[in-house]
């Protein structure tokens, strides 16, 4: 079968119009899938801005001391009651960025009951020496972001004073007597009780973990995405199928009919070279 040029079909006025179809109804799937995936992320940040700006809730109405920190609690704003434990216990997490200087956070335990209590961190300051650094004592209720644990090791850090080089509650568990909360909270403001001066600079807490909600419109997107692409492979499945019917419509024109050979042309050895007599069935040749 004699190749025939693929483009030869392609852009015959039926195949042509064809892919401008196919391509236009896979363009606009492809539009579709992009406003799914809009949806999604318009969904995910009103989730993740209502975690963070919702009104502050107990600490304990969220998860026990006997309890690890779930995922639902991190970046809720809460309030804590209780009394500053003994200063000897605050310690200090370094390599902290604030504005255009680098310093500390100030992490006090704040006890919450008689057997435990969560760490707050109470603000930054520039060295351990600062005066701002200084514990503060006596009951206090107030407001604040729960964050997680850092996930760099500690634990050689606790060994050699209060100076840590990331936040850790697996850690800091180990400085102290008593059992802690499993999160750390970042003081906002003091809602009642003493407040220390000078005190540390508010730290900012950090950007609210992502709430993943509207996780169907995703799927939906990659559907009308692989819908596109089944649309354009099958306008080339089609073409390629009339391309071999062409093809093999053209090879067919081509060949010649064979003509007979010889014809009837005469048997070697003609009447002449037959017996000459006949036999007869009693064994006599006739004359």
């Amino acid at each position: 079968m004699d190749g025939r040029p693929l483009w030869r079909t392609v852009l015959t006025p039926r195949w042509s119009g064809l892919l401008l179809l196919a391509l236009a109804i896979a363009a606009v799937m492809s539009v579709l899938g992009v406003w799914q995936l809009d949806v999604y992320r318009s969904k995910t940040d009103a989730a993740t801005a209502k975690r963070a700006e919702g009104a502050p809730v107990a600490l304990q109405s969220l998860f026990s001391i006997d309890e690890g920190l779930p995922a639902k609690a991190v970046g809720r704003r809460v309030t804590v009651s209780g009394t500053w434990a003994a200063g000897a216990d605050q310690v200090f997490i370094a390599d902290r960025r604030q504005g255009d200087r680098d310093g500390f956070w100030v992490a006090s335990p704040l006890m919450v009951d008689d057997s435990g209590a969560v760490m707050v961190i109470r603000g930054w300051v520039a060295s351990v020496n600062d005066p701002a650094a200084a514990a503060p004592s006596g009951p206090v209720k107030l407001t604040g972001t729960v964050t997680a644990s850092e996930a760099e090791d500690s634990s050689g850090d606790a060994a050699k004073g209060r100076v840590l080089s990331s936040l850790r509650i697996p850690t800091i568990v180990h400085m102290v007597d008593y059992r802690l909360y499993d999160a750390f909270v970042i003081q906002a403001s003091v809602e009642s009780g003493d407040v220390p001066s000078p005190a540390p600079a508010v730290v900012p807490p950090p950007p609210p973990p992502t709430d993943h909600a509207g996780l169907r419109n995703v799927a939906y997107a990659f559907q009308w995405w692989i819908f596109a692409a089944f649309t354009l492979w099958m306008w080339w499945r089609i073409v390629m199928d009339a391309h071999r019917t062409d093809s093999e419509s053209d090879g067919s024109g081509d060949g010649t009919d064979g003509g007979s050979d010889g014809g009837s042309g005469g048997e070697p050895g003609g009447e002449g070279d037959r017996g000459g007599a006949a036999v007869e069935s009693s064994g006599t040749v006739s004359a």
